[in-house]
């Protein structure tokens, strides 16, 4: 694996008894030249293709320092290797904050591994920014003010898929393929809020587990049930497995796929782009591979910097989008401070995000954060496969839509 200067990769996990009381945060160095930032990514394991978020915001780092850094501050972001796993994700956080004086914790991926290690954060106050999950827990400032999403919620996106359905497919019958977490539960949940009466029309629904190596019992059984649409919400690697096996099986409905499975690379690919073809899901960053962005300024910067910083990475993969956006917003963020680098103050700027347009978030998508809201973006617009790029269907669709209620 190649390592960017500023990325340091932890090889072996550090043994930590689970009798050792959490430690206070040791107080943070901010010098005049340097800002250490934590994350926690899945290198390893069964969600390794999402570990290209993390790479990439290794190399987007690696280019800020390259013009000077933050504020005359260079980053030093450090980002370690849990396997998908929560225990491991709760170490190495605590290595990041105690060993290593992490200033916070940026963009550490997947719900159950935040969830874990939320707790230890909030209560030694260290900002923990930028969540890479679209779990509706990130966007809950009063118990835990140190905690903040990023992305849109998977529950909204659920919301999205019951409306078009109900637009363009009225009385179909509905099939359900989820994973078995939190993760596939909010989007399952978020299509029931949305169809409401019509929720009867789900004539079957399943899950699978992020391991598991074969679904064709699932597809099999949903199959079945004559369904003639099929939502599905899970990891890349299972969403090309699923596609695959329809194909196989010459059961054609209309597939629905979940935003962060939605990479060409990774799922599409491994599935056949010919059993693809027409294939519905929803998107809030541009698409490189999208012939509409071929002229864009942006998107040529983004490019350029694939080619110089991040060479080994797949440009058709979304997840190198993703993270080098995620990575812009937290420079945004980190900007604003100023030189008053406490961490209170960086949740005072992380939560003082006005209409930040970031320059690969799709057009009429704003980033917005306040004292009450912590969820920054909240907009998306449905698109649809044709072979070779996702082409939109749809207008944006505007927050007031896709706030799902509270429990």
């Amino acid at each position: 694996m190649k390592i960017a200067h500023s990325m340091v990769f932890v090889a072996a996990l550090t043994c930590l008894s689970d009798a050792v009381a959490a430690q206070p945060a040791p107080d943070v160095a901010v010098t005049d030249t340097e800002i250490r930032i934590g994350n926690v990514m899945p290198y390893t394991g069964p969600l390794a293709t999402f570990g290209a978020i993390g790479k990439t915001e290794a190399a987007y780092f690696d280019m800020i320092n390259e013009h000077g850094g933050i504020n005359g501050r260079k980053v030093r972001f450090i980002s370690n290797d849990d396997n998908s796993d929560p225990e491991q994700a709760s170490q190495q956080t605590r290595t990041l904050v105690e060993k290593d004086k992490a200033l916070l914790i940026f963009g550490s991926f997947g719900t159950p591994d935040n969830l874990a290690i939320r707790p230890y954060l909030n209560q030694n106050k260290i900002p923990q920014l930028f969540v890479a999950s679209g779990d509706e827990e990130w966007g809950n400032p009063k118990a835990f003010p140190w905690t903040m999403g990023w992305q849109p919620p998977f529950r909204a996106e659920g919301r999205i898929y019951a409306n078009y359905i109900q637009a363009f497919y009225p009385e179909r019958k509905i099939a359900v393929l989820w994973q078995n977490d939190q993760f596939g539960r909010d989007l399952f949940k978020g299509l029931q809020e949305g169809l409401g009466d019509w929720t009867r029309m789900i004539v079957s629904d399943t899950t699978f587990e992020m391991s598991d190596t074969s679904i064709d019992t699932q597809i099999q059984l949903l199959q079945s049930s004559g369904a003639e649409i099929l939502v599905f919400d899970g990891s890349p690697a299972i969403a090309a497995l699923a596609i695959r096996r329809m194909a196989d099986f010459s059961w054609h409905p209309v597939f629905m796929l979940d935003n962060a499975s939605a990479s060409i690379a990774n799922a599409l690919k491994p599935a056949g782009l010919e059993n693809s073809i027409g294939v519905i899901s929803t998107s809030f960053l541009k698409d490189a591979s999208d012939p509409a962005w071929k002229d864009d300024p942006a998107m040529k910067d983004w490019s350029s910097f694939m080619d110089k910083y991040y060479p080994d990475g797949d440009k058709d993969d979304s997840n190198t989008v993703f993270g080098y956006a995620a990575a812009e917003t937290l420079t945004q963020m980190l900007k604003q401070c100023g030189n008053d680098l406490s961490r209170e103050n960086i949740m005072r700027q992380a939560a003082s995000l006005k209409n930040y347009q970031n320059s690969v978030t799709l057009p009429g998508i704003a980033i917005n954060t306040g004292p009450a809201d912590f969820r920054p973006i909240e907009q998306m617009r449905l698109v649809q496969f044709d072979g070779t790029t996702w082409q939109p269907i749809g207008e944006v669709i505007e927050s007031a839509f896709l706030s799902a209620p509270k429990n």
